[in-house]
């Protein structure tokens, strides 16, 4: 253990079902100052157009998280000897308000980038990361983007509106925030409205990797062609839940059959191992609809695995 950095509360310290109601159990901070890495949830589920309920992500993920201990057995990672992490706690989002709520994400993020902070976000329903990509463009001009989905979310409206969950990518790419050369979209599957719902996101650049070309393999070799496709640049990493198979994570909001297993989730993350990684988010946790708490549990490997991806961490 390295002296001077955050570690999670350990379970032979605390019983695990006690102690502090953060992510892993870290020690909180009231800004990203000081910090390398920080995990802030987004409470919002006002941009979801099926079962609400990923308001409650963050704070189910948060407590499912009390599991996890502070180094990665597989891969050797060891985050907290390398990097000073805190939970900052979550954004204050105006819960009858959409629009405003994405402006209020926005700023919060200005300020966490500010700090050269990586911010790892535990949401809330995916219209979350427009907002996060306005502040990255800010910060780091076009970013690539590694968004790991059932859904492309590149709707023209929903309902008339222009931002919603199933819209983000659109806006994106309408903003100029995303490098659009540089990115992959894994997991797409379903119905769709129309035979050529894919094909928008390849007539802009995007690679698309659909959730049949997933099955019954690997992903490191995918993986491979990813890094070397992204290089350095900037990248942002959003991974939606319902990419998994419902077998797996039966809690969210537009649930797919047919979806990746929790093997191919964790090639895909330490496969993103060496990408210049500026942020992350796990998004679509729908509690109401996670009766074990596994859905909530997965999303907290998840974004445990993107910490120990990002730049500087230590390995054996």
């Amino acid at each position: 253990m390295a002296q001077g950095y955050n570690q999670p509360l350990g379970g032979n310290d605390m019983p695990r079902f006690a102690g502090p109601a953060t992510m892993m159990r870290l020690p909180t901070a009231k800004t990203a100052r000081g910090l390398d890495a920080c995990f802030v949830g987004v409470p919002m589920d006002i941009g979801a157009s099926n079962r609400s309920g990923t308001r409650h992500g963050p704070r189910q993920i948060r407590a499912e998280s009390c599991m996890l201990r502070p180094y990665n057995m597989a891969t050797g990672a060891a985050p907290f000897d390398s990097l000073q992490v805190a939970d900052i706690g979550d954004v204050a989002v105006n819960t009858f308000d959409l629009k405003k709520s994405v402006k209020i994400i926005e700023k919060a993020y200005d300020r966490i980038l500010a700090q050269d902070c990586v911010p790892l976000t535990l949401g809330g329903d995916h219209t979350l990361t427009l907002p996060i990509l306005r502040a990255m463009h800010k910060k780091h001009g076009p970013v690539a983007l590694l968004h790991i989905d059932a859904h492309a979310d590149i709707n023209e409206h929903m309902f008339g509106e222009k931002i919603a969950h199933g819209t983000p990518f659109r806006r994106a790419v309408e903003e100029g925030l995303l490098a659009n050369d540089k990115v992959f979209q894994i997991g797409l599957r379903g119905t769709g409205y129309a035979p050529a719902d894919f094909d928008w996101p390849r007539e802009q650049g995007f690679t698309v990797v659909t959730a049949e070309e997933c099955w019954y393999k690997s992903m490191a070799p995918l993986m491979e062609q990813v890094r070397e496709k992204i290089g350095d640049q900037p990248c942002y990493f959003t991974y939606d839940i319902d990419s998994l198979d419902p077998a797996f994570a039966p809690g969210t909001g537009t649930v797919e059959m047919g979806g990746l297993t929790t093997w191919q989730a964790l090639e895909i993350v330490r496969g993103a191992r060496g990408l210049n990684l500026v942020g992350g988010d796990l998004v679509e946790v729908s509690p109401p609809y996670d009766a074990s708490g596994n859905t909530a549990l997965i999303g907290a490997n998840i974004l445990y695995e993107m910490l120990c991806v990002l730049p500087g961490v230590k390995y054996p």
